[in-house]
C-alpha cells in the first residue's frame, strides 16, 4: 500500500512527459518558421537574379 501511495505521490515522470511535450512544440514551432523563412529567401534571391538578368540583357 505504500508503494502505491509514493507512486501516486511521484510527480517526476509526469514532469518529465510535459516538459517532453514543451519542447516538442518549441521544435515544431522552429521547424515551421524556418521553412518559411527559407521560402521568403529563396524568392528574394530569385528576384534579385531575375533583376540581374534583366538588367544584363
Amino acid at each position: 500500500m505504500q508503494k502505491l501511495v509514493a507512486l501516486y505521490a511521484d510527480r517526476d515522470g509526469a514532469t518529465a512527459i510535459e516538459y517532453g511535450l514543451i519542447i516538442a512544440l518549441i521544435a515544431s514551432a522552429i521547424i515551421v518558421g524556418m521553412q518559411t523563412i527559407g521560402t521568403n529567401i529563396t524568392a528574394i534571391f530569385q528576384f534579385l537574379s531575375d533583376t540581374f538578368t534583366n538588367a544584363m540583357a
